[in-house]
């Protein structure tokens, strides 16, 4: 009968490693350590294949060192690149990430704070569309673009900036008229505040404009026909279009290419996000961009806050237009689209 092997212990790994019980232990609950120390315990640990029980490390601290984030998908490319920079600012803390994601369901959203609770995190960060989430009071938890009350932070892009900037821009580029397009959660949240900075920049520079917004759920082809409604003798009554997203503009295109006018040429196209193709190359169109990484940086960092009651209920981080190919640049360049 084959002798069971007894799991090795932190005693054996401090044995292995030369090293105090105590350094062992500061190790592996991620309190500093010298460099030097720290690569022998690491290297005993990995020898020994020792594991450590964080059950036991949770009953002593009251941590298990993991956030959970909610979010709708990783097929959106934000969603996508925002999980990506979420989860490397936790591990860059020696944090794990517990990822939900909701598909837009507002029960989902409830069970996953549900679980999170259960689960013992250390904070939760969220992105939800449900109105009447309720916020656990005993769980530090920070919102992406949404403001729920002054005693729960909410992080996001300056959208009444970037919507203000898209404006001015399509005017200084040469646009005579320009229209917004955009859908949007019937929720009050802060990418609504894009619609908000366009029309103000908009009176402001004394240019012409339309807002065509839709609800979720409705169909695309109302663009469609918003734009067969205002094209005539081959033109449309826009040369400029700021779409509330990225993906969307993208579509736009689309519809602008089935009606044989040239982007940029016959209509220039600003987007909102920043999404670049293959997630790290060029830019899928001229856009507004959000500050991805900062935006989840910060939201990591309050939530981890010791002092959470301390952070201002919204925490507004500054955009900044880029050159994706679908607007006539200053100095006369023109790519086609």
């Amino acid at each position: 009968m084959a002798r069971v092997r007894n799991a090795p212990t932190m005693a054996d790994v401090a044995r292995e490693a030369g090293v105090a019980l105590g350094t062992v232990s500061r190790v592996v609950n991620g309190q500093p350590v010298g460099a030097e120390f720290k690569a022998r315990v690491d290297a005993a640990i990995q020898k020994l294949g020792y594991r450590y029980n964080s059950s036991g490390r949770v009953l002593r601290t009251d941590r298990t060192n993991t956030v959970a984030l909610i979010i709708p998908n990783t097929i959106n490319p934000y969603f996508a690149l925002l999980v990506h920079h979420v989860n490397m600012a936790l591990e860059k803390r020696d944090y794990k990430m517990l990822l939900c994601f909701t598909e837009y369901d507002r029960s989902r959203e409830a069970e996953f704070i549900r679980m999170a609770e259960q689960n013992r995190v250390d904070g939760v960060i969220a992105l939800t569309y449900n109105p009447d989430l309720v916020i656990p009071e005993d769980i530090p938890f920070v919102t992406i673009d949404r403001f729920f009350s002054v005693s729960v932070p909410c992080v996001a892009a300056d959208n009444f900036g970037g919507g203000a900037l898209a404006a001015r821009k399509l005017k200084e580029l040469g646009c005579r008229s320009a229209a917004f397009l955009r859908i949007g959660s019937t929720l009050t949240n802060e990418p609504s505040k894009r619609k908000d900075g366009f029309v103000s920049a908009c009176v402001e520079t004394g240019l012409p404009f339309e807002v065509m917004a839709l609800e979720d759920g409705q169909p695309l082809s109302e663009f469609e026909r918003f734009l067969t409604a205002h094209y005539h003798d081959g033109r449309l009554d826009f040369d400029g279009l700021f779409i509330g997203t990225d993906s969307l503009a993208w579509q736009v295109i689309r519809m602008l290419r089935k009606l044989n006018l040239r982007v940029p040429e016959d209509v220039q196209v600003i987007g909102f996000d920043g999404i670049r193709m293959f997630g790290d190359q060029e830019l899928t169109v001229s856009t507004i961009v959000q500050p991805v990484q900062e935006i989840a940086e910060t939201c990591v960092h309050t939530v981890l806050s010791k002092h959470l009651s301390n952070v201002p209920s919204l925490i507004c981080l500054p955009v900044h237009y880029e050159y994706g190919g679908t607007t006539r640049e200053e100095k006369g360049e023109i790519r086609h689209v």
